[in-house]
Order: C-alpha cells, then structure tokens, then sequence
C-alpha cells in the first residue's frame, strides 16, 4: 500500500514538473502584464515564436485577425508584456527543429484582471523628466500598490485578495526574489502571482502583548531571515524630579511600573528577526536601551508629554556584513547603532536639536525617515527637515567619525516641488536608496511624494508624480506615499517572474 502510495506521488511530483512549464497556467486570470510564457520542450529547438491574440480564441482564422504581438527567440521561455488589463488572451508557440519540422504548439488562454490602482484614467504616474540612465529599472509605490516601468506603465498590481482596503508600505523586491510588504500591522512575502509564501506570526512574543503590531519596514535578509520593526507599549514612571530643587535628576534611571502616581503608556521600538519557519531568533527592544542613564529623563519626559508624542523606531538599516544596525527615531532625531548579535549600543547619533521644537532647529537632520549604508561605509538618511520651518527636506550623506559619536555631512542634496498647490513642509515618510553607479533613488513621501533619481552632481536622471484624478474639481492630485522602492535591473524583475513556478509552501498561510 505505501509502495503504491509512493508511486502516486512520484506521478504527483512529475505531472506538477511538466505542467508547470507551461505558463501562464491554462485560465487563469494575472495581475501583472509583464509574463512569463514558457512551454515543455523534448529535445533540442533551432527557433521558437510566440504569438498573442486579444480575446479567447481556438479557431485558426479568428485567431490569425487578433494577434496583438508575435515574437522569434531561441529557447524554451520568453517574456512579453500584453497590452490591456482586463482583457482575455490567447497564446500558442511555433517552434522548429534541426530537421527543419514546424510543430506548433496548442493554444492555450488567460486573462489579466484589473484594479483601481492600475486604471490610468484615474490613477497615473505622471513622468516630469524620462530616464537618462536606468531605463530598464521598475518602481514600487506602496500605496499605489504597484509596479511601474520607467515610462510611468503599471505592469504590476498588489491583488485585491490580499490588499482591499488596507495601508501597505514598504513593498519591495526581496534578495530572493520575491515581494516583501506591511499591510496594516501585518508582514507579508509573496511570489508575482499574489500567493502568500511567508506572513510572520504577530503573536505577541516579543511585546508581551496580543500582537507585535509591525510597522514602517520590514525587510527578507540575505540569510534568508526576517526582520521588522514592531512597537512595545510599556508603563513608565516618570517621577524623575529631585525633592530638593524640583529639576531634573539627570543621573536617575526610569523605572517601569503600574502603580507609580506618575506613569504613563508609551508606544516603544521592537526590533526582531524572524527565521523562515516564524521562530524568534533575534529581538532588540528600545525600552531597554532608553531606561539607561545615557538618555536623560527630562529629555524622554518632553518626548512623551511634550510635542512629540512617543520614541517610536521608524526605520533601520541591518549591514550584515559587518554585524552592525542603525535604527532610527524619527521623534528624537536619533539613530543608534547596534552590535549584532549582541543588541549593544555602539554609538548613538543625535544631539540634532532639542526634543520637543516646533519649528527652528541647526542640526544635521531632523524628524528623519529612512536609513541605508552605502556600499564605501557612508550613512544616507532622508531629512524631512520638520523642525526648521522653511526648509524642505534633504537627502544627506554621511560619514561615522572614528572613535566619535558624530556623524559629518560630506554631501546633501536639497529636495524640491514643482507645483505651486503643493504643501511647504513634508513631515512624514520618505526613503532614499543607492544606486549601483552611486546615483540616489528618492521617494519624499508624505503629501508630495515626487519620485526621483539624482546622480552626485546633483542632476536628476528621472522623476516623476504619482497622482489621481478629481472627478469633482477634474483635476489630478499628488498621491502620498510612505516608501518608494526600486528594481533595478530587468533581470532582477525575470528572476521574480520565474519564481512563481516554484510549489508555494504548505505553512505560508499559518
């Protein structure tokens, strides 16, 4: 019986393989545009062509008056964008061999479905400078929920059976080729298809409470691992005044509690790494590291009680070459670095202006999103600039001070808006990523989430505006986005596209 069994299974596994290298699958309706065909070969072809039709079709001449594309390559595989979304199609490969014998392969048929976020009558990404370099990079914009090529075409969209109705940020190509995002407080890994490969657990381990509650970034490592930034909310006794003068005791340390007169609850950073199975093998918690006499009381009283409502971490970068992480708190215009694993404080970066100003501030970067290394040991933060009134936002570039706990600007670049109806100040959101020739991806975020590419002598290589349409006012409106992220090589994005052959796992869904 389990001979028998076992040969079904072999049978399984085969049938799986060969059926598998037909793509796309037959009927099946895609959120993409960009596909992959392929068919199984048995032997050897000298030529292979591909033709596409728009509509469903198994007649020769029918099919013959709606061809839309037709390409020659050698191989088994192709990849071919199709025009429309929401539309059907019908395939089929002609192939030839060394004795010169043209097979052609059956039709086959699918479709591609559609969405809001893809209907460029109503949401667009409006190109205001075409590519001078890159012209083969795509672009995620996560609340648009899509991937776009350089030309401002979505090719792409996050499905509805996984995105309806929810804030997602960050959604980004993984090292592994897949596709990595937050929806709501959740975390997510998909393949091109939409089918969930990895969602991590939220279930409180590390915070102690009934979810870890992820929020701003969430990365796949490439040790296969995951990390994610999660939010403990801790009880803190904030009686830190002497009884003689009634300031400030800078030498006393907070104490966590329920049952002093003066506490109050207060959203913390988590930091954890995740293994591919959902177990914790890693966690660092903000709320150690700020009762340490390093952080004046007075200087976390004015955080929480004062304009700035919480010491929540908005953002890290995890090097992993040198088993170092910064992570970022936005609200105290901090970034601490981290030994890893050790979860140690190596050195802290602030000292940027005081906790708690409104609207003036000196220091090197302020209410700052986004940290990234770049490959020669430089720091990258986008500077939303949010205590100094009439300044917008820099991208800047800096270097660790041996033996310091500063960092030295060395290069910045001052952010710009194109439309007088734009905001002046842009206080949430925005990323900057490095590019391989040094040029710096950047999403300003927030209410005018202008998307763009500048090289280091500060010339634009592209930019461009995601927007929607006012129907009322018949107008288009910037829309805000928390991140921008960048594919860039076409190869990366082919690498995604195959993927989707691989079986999705059983424990995906847990």
């Amino acid at each position: 019986m389990c001979k028998v069994g076992g040969l079904v299974f072999f049978f399984f596994i085969i049938s799986y393989q060969l059926r598998s290298q037909i793509l796309p699958r037959e009927g099946s309706i895609l959120n993409y545009r960009l596909i992959g065909f392929s068919v199984p070969l048995k032997g050897k072809a000298d030529k292979c062509r591909l033709e596409i039709a728009d509509g469903s079709y198994n007649e020769e001449a029918i099919f013959k008056k709606h061809i839309v594309k037709t390409l020659s390559f050698k191989g088994n595989r192709i990849i071919a964008e199709v025009p429309y979304w929401g539309e059907q199609y019908t395939w089929r490969f002609f192939y030839t061999k060394s004795e010169s014998k043209i097979v052609n392969v059956e039709w086959h048929h699918f479709g591609t479905s559609t969405a809001a976020e893809v209907d460029t009558s109503q949401v667009r990404l409006r190109i205001t400078k075409q590519a001078a370099r890159y012209q083969d990079a795509f672009v995620f914009l996560d609340n648009n929920k899509a991937l776009y090529d350089m030309n401002g075409r979505p090719v792409w969209f996050l499905p509805e059976k996984i995105g309806g109705g929810s804030v997602v940020s960050d959604l980004e190509l993984s090292p592994q080729g897949t596709i990595t995002f937050l929806l709501a407080d959740k975390a997510y890994e998909i393949n091109y298809n939409g089918d969930v490969l990895w969602k991590a657990p939220n279930n409180g381990k590390v915070s102690g409470d009934s979810m870890e509650s992820y929020h701003h970034e969430f990365t796949r490592l490439a040790n296969g691992h995951y990390m994610v930034l999660g939010t403990e909310w801790v009880y803190w006794d904030m009686k830190t005044h002497s009884a003689e003068d009634g300031k400030p005791n800078k030498g006393e340390v907070m104490k966590q509690g329920k049952d002093s007169l003066h506490v109050h609850k207060s959203p913390f950073g988590t930091l954890i790494e995740y293994d591919e199975k959902g177990n914790v093998v890693w966690s660092w918690k903000s709320s150690g590291y700020f009762s340490k006499p390093d952080i004046r009381p007075d200087e976390l009283s004015a955080a929480i009680f004062g304009d700035i409502i919480d010491v929540h971490a908005n953002a890290f970068y995890f090097d992993e070459k040198n088993k170092n992480i910064y992570v970022g708190f936005k609200n105290l215009n901090r970034i601490v670095k981290l030994k890893y694993p050790e979860g140690s404080v190596v050195n802290t970066y602030s000292e940027m202006s005081k906790p708690g100003a409104k609207e003036e501030g000196d220091g090197l970067f302020c209410g700052q999103h986004s940290i990234e290394r770049s490959g020669d040991g430089y720091i990258y933060v986008y500077n939303n600039n949010s205590c100094n009134r009439d300044r917008m936002p820099t991208v800047i570039e800096m270097e660790e001070e041996v033996g310091k706990n500063e960092l030295k600007k060395i290069w910045e670049y001052a952010c710009t808006i194109e439309n007088e109806r734009a905001p002046k100040k842009l206080n949430r959101g925005g990323n900057v990523i490095e590019l391989d020739d040094h040029s710096l991806f950047v999403c300003m975020g927030g209410s005018y989430s202008k998307i763009f590419i500048v090289n280091k002598d500060k010339k634009i290589l592209w930019s461009a505006l995601p927007e929607e349409r006012n129907k009322d006012e018949k107008k288009w409106n910037v829309i805000a986005q928390y991140r921008g992220n960048i594919i860039r090589k076409r190869r990366d994005l082919e690498s995604l596209i195959w993927d989707i052959e691989m079986p999705v796992p059983a424990t995906a869904n847990r």
